[in-house]
């Protein structure tokens, strides 16, 4: 009797331990949705578009009316727990040096619909369908797009340029290039123990998106981009704060352990994990490395037409 009620009291802790592990794996795959605060200070579009079956809510930013079409466009992609509004914070300078811009909710935040399991693969993909949209767009140059993204939008840029997306340019701002430090820091954001739940969530994740962690981990992005840079000349700036407390500078430095070739990278002066634009060293790099790689070509079609 003694022996069944004890092997009871066991199943009944493992049973109430496994469903907080589950509870846990399930808040950390749900980022927060913070509602959009701000819009743009210049003129702007509320646009939808479809990804993975979702309505995805952005803002379409034509360029200033001094800028003749077809218009270069950057493409500015957020990060987890964050929208379109917190990334507000890059749109004036470049759209001052005569960009178009585009800037959407990945699903799961802002006014995007939501999704049953978040993760890096999300941004990827909605990403890539930013990009079916944008170069739909006759006013926009398919040619001639550039893209910066924050944090985990950046990684979610790089593992679709493995896609072999029709970019001239890449700029990343404070990504995570590890699996490892992604895990825990959203667990250290949702005030959660690393151990063990680091080791044991993870595979929680994968399972409810119908993934293997083992997969994952073969496809690292920063090798995956190595291969892929050997035949393509994509132009990359990497940029990340020597003062970022959430995702640390060393993520940078391994990632360029790593690259092959060399990548062009920036090292900047600011307090956090979301503030890189605020060291002036940003927008003397950034700005000059767009206007090199993303120029729309000149619409000659009236000309021609005129001489015929």
């Amino acid at each position: 009797m003694k022996a069944r009620t004890m092997i009871g009291g066991v199943i009944a802790v493992a049973a109430v331990t496994a469903g907080g592990l589950w509870k846990a794996a399930v808040k950390s795959q749900t980022p927060k949705k913070i509602p959009i605060t701000i819009t743009p200070p210049m003129p702007f579009e509320d646009v939808t578009f479809e990804s993975g079956g979702g309505r995805v809510h952005g803002w379409f930013i034509p360029a200033s009316a001094h800028v003749p079409k077809p218009w270069p466009l950057i493409i500015i992609a957020h990060g987890w727990g964050s929208n379109r509004s917190r990334v507000l914070r890059y749109a004036r300078p470049i759209w001052e040096a005569g960009y178009a811009l585009f800037m959407y909710d990945v699903r799961s935040h802002g006014a995007s619909d939501p999704v049953k399991a978040a993760s890096a693969y999300l941004f990827r993909d909605d990403l890539l369908s930013a990009l079916r949209y944008t170069t739909s767009r006759p006013e926009i140059d398919p040619g001639a797009i550039g893209v910066l993204g924050h944090s985990l939008g950046g990684l979610g840029t790089i593992m679709a340029v493995t896609e072999h997306i029709p970019v001239s340019a890449v700029i990343t701002d404070s990504m995570p290039s590890q699996f490892e430090v992604i895990v825990s820091s959203e667990l250290k954001r949702r005030r959660l123990p690393l151990f063990p739940l680091a080791q044991l969530i993870p595979r929680i994740w994968f399972w409810r998106l119908g993934e293997s962690l083992k997969t994952y981990r073969q496809r690292d992005p920063v090798l995956l981009l190595n291969e892929l840079r050997k035949g393509m000349q994509l132009p990359m700036l990497m940029v990340h704060s020597k003062g970022d407390n959430f995702i640390p500078p060393s993520e940078l430095e391994y990632f360029m352990s790593k690259a092959d070739p060399p990548v062009e990278h920036l090292w900047v002066n600011s307090g956090g994990h979301s503030c890189s634009e605020e060291d002036p060293v940003f927008w003397e790099t950034v700005i000059p490395f767009l206007k090199k790689h993303v120029q729309a070509q000149p619409d000659n079609s009236d000309i021609t037409s005129n001489k015929s």
